[in-house]
């Protein structure tokens, strides 16, 4: 276990000629059959933009993803069904998963709807409303007295018995493709930034904030614009709680490592361990890591809020990132290391609403 001091910036040089291989699905094609599939918003925030001295300021407001308030559904929904598709047998499977709120709501719902049980495991600290949000979608609760890595580890070992499934959103040595499969249906989000960009006449954002638990989303966001060589100058920026930086501890380590995790509202993102598969994209493509604390993800929501984004603390994590950008004594030296202008063109990502882990109001 490593301890790590997290800082607000670590600012990371990439060799900006590397570039990786597309993701090999068409996740799109797939989520737009979905019953309630509709592209989530992109959400001018002019005011902000101005505060902060750039063009624009764009929120991808992923509360109406799917009715799952947020964007895993999106993964969930593609792996699920990859992992059940060589099930023949008359009694259904029950697939298992590790969440702190989000992921295991989205992997019970689409368990159901192709008629299979769910198991999901939380840890201390999930939110009441996210426990009543797994609950809802009928999937078995269980509760491990540990960290979220405690529970991924509870859940892998459970998924060992016969008649079961691990749906698991981070990935370790011998088990990588149903994390592939849920990276690959994320890139569905960052297509539908690409033409939402384009139907305003914006190009390609300058900069895109990516709030970071065991980096999958992170993973989908590098893979997406070190891929596609018109995007070969997006820059891409992490966001996590000062309480659980595994991907910024990692950065400054130079290798994959554990953190300890403390307590924090942002809940789904109160991770110890990046995602092994993750790391190679994360070490070669990303350009800087940020960490905020609850405070500051609290008074981002309430400007989200006023400029009328719902977002949670988690989703709201990415533009109290921006503000630690964009503001205070260094933020000229990391504009331009991020290559922004007066011109730049930001992305949010807002990767899920307040129903599901709510803003407090105090």
């Amino acid at each position: 276990m490593h301890r790590y001091r997290a800082i607000p910036w670590l600012a990371h040089t990439r060799d900006r000629a590397w570039t990786c291989p597309m993701p090999a699905t068409d996740a799109l094609a797939f989520h737009r059959h979905l019953d309630g599939y509709a592209p989530t918003p992109l959400t001018d925030l002019p005011e902000v933009a101005a505060r902060l001295g750039v063009a624009r300021v764009l929120a991808k407001d992923e509360s109406p993803r799917l009715g799952l308030g947020a964007f895993k559904g999106l993964g969930a929904s593609w792996a699920v069904g990859m992992a059940v598709a060589d099930h023949h047998g008359s009694a259904p499977l029950t697939v298992i998963a590790a969440t702190d709120g989000n992921h295991g709501r989205a992997v019970a719902r689409f368990a159901g709807k192709l008629g299979h049980r769910a198991s999901v495991y939380i840890p201390r600290g999930v939110h009441p409303a996210a426990v009543r949000n797994i609950l809802d979608e009928g999937a078995d609760l269980v509760r491990i007295d540990g960290t979220y890595d405690d529970a991924v580890a509870a859940a892998s070992e459970a998924a060992e018995a016969p008649g079961t499934v691990l749906v698991q959103d981070t990935a370790w040595e011998g088990y990588e493709d149903i994390p592939a499969a849920i990276i690959d249906g994320y890139d569905t989000l960052f297509r539908e930034i690409d033409d939402q960009l384009d139907g305003i006449g914006a190009g390609p954002p300058a900069l895109i904030v990516v709030p970071t638990g065991v980096g999958s989303l992170l993973h989908a966001a590098l893979i997406h614009y070190r891929s596609r060589a018109t995007l070969p100058g997006t820059a891409v920026v992490s966001v996590e709680p000062d309480t659980a930086a595994c991907v910024q501890a990692s950065l400054a380590e130079g290798a994959p490592v554990t953190v300890d995790t403390g307590t924090t509202i942002m809940a789904g993102l109160n991770c110890g361990t990046p995602s092994s598969t993750a790391w190679p994209f994360i070490v070669n493509g990303l350009d800087a890591a940020t960490t905020v604390d609850d405070a500051a993800a609290t008074a981002a929501a309430h400007t989200l809020a006023a400029n009328g984004v719902d977002a949670g603390p988690c989703g709201a994590a990415s533009l109290a990132a921006l503000e630690v950008i964009l503001t205070g004594g260094e933020h000229v030296g990391r504009r331009h290391h991020l290559h922004l202008a007066p011109d730049s063109v930001v992305v949010l990502l807002v990767t899920e609403g307040s129903p599901s882990n709510p803003v407090p109001t105090s």
